[in-house]
């Protein structure tokens, strides 16, 4: 009888397990990051950041265009195209380029994507992607003044010779107008004068920002105070992961 009853444990133990271990995933959840914030607010730099701690890639539209015109794909030969002709590239092209991408190898754990949703539609389209595979997704939204934006933008100087990069009052060179590197003249952008910016405040608010409200909608997006230091937003993003 004793022995009838051990056999019979032992049973309802190895069933419970396999029941346990027929629930438990595949795989983890991809994890997904999607950087909200207008131009200047340093998206680009945090997510090139976040992107190496989390073990990640960072994804944005620009360097996927630029992979694709340079290796000639057909994606790429359409992108070229448009741009030749000075028109917008379209919504569908942008997200057919962005989900091929999110479809190799190292995208499986997850991604961070910066530069990219822009406009509403395309938000939904990710959306959309998103439920065909496990994930988690949080959405980091950087709030910065338009103030700091033009201050951030229109301080920045290039070097002609070298391409490195300065700011005239979070980091100035040894000697003005010349690069600690290579001596080079240091320029301000035609793309980073104030009325170049002003313009870009413009289409952000026209075409990005209602991307914000629309994941406030759909999703939990975390807000981070942008013109705190490099260190301290990156800090604050890193705890919220």
């Amino acid at each position: 009888m004793l022995r009838y009853v051990f056999t019979l444990i032992i049973g309802i133990v190895t069933l419970m397990s396999s029941a346990s271990f027929a629930q438990t995933p595949a795989q983890d959840d991809a994890l997904v990051i999607v950087l909200l914030g207008p131009p200047g607010s340093g998206k680009g730099t945090q997510a090139v950041r976040l992107g190496q701690a989390l073990g990640v890639p960072h994804i944005s539209t620009g360097d996927i265009f630029r992979f694709n015109i340079k290796s000639q794909t057909p994606l790429g030969l359409k992108v070229k195209e448009y741009l030749d002709a000075g028109k917008l590239v379209p919504d569908s092209v942008t997200l057919d380029m962005l989900f091929d991408r999110l479809q190799q190898p190292d995208c499986k754990k997850g991604f961070l994507l910066d530069g990219v949703p822009r406009t509403v539609s395309q938000a939904e389209a990710i959306e959309k992607y998103l439920t065909k595979i496990p994930h988690r997704l949080v959405v980091f939204n950087l709030r910065v003044s338009d103030a700091e934006v033009l201050k951030r933008i229109t301080g920045r100087r290039t070097c002609q010779q070298c391409g490195k990069i300065y700011h005239v009052d979070t980091n100035p060179p040894k000697v003005a107008g010349s690069c600690d590197a290579c001596s080079g003249k240091l320029i301000q952008r035609s793309d980073d004068s104030e009325e170049v910016v002003k313009e870009r405040l413009k289409a952000y608010y026209a075409q990005t920002r209602p991307v914000e409200d629309y994941f406030r909608k759909t999703a939990h997006v975390i807000d981070i105070d942008g013109e705190q230091s490099l260190d301290i937003v990156f800090d604050a993003m890193r705890k919220k992961v």
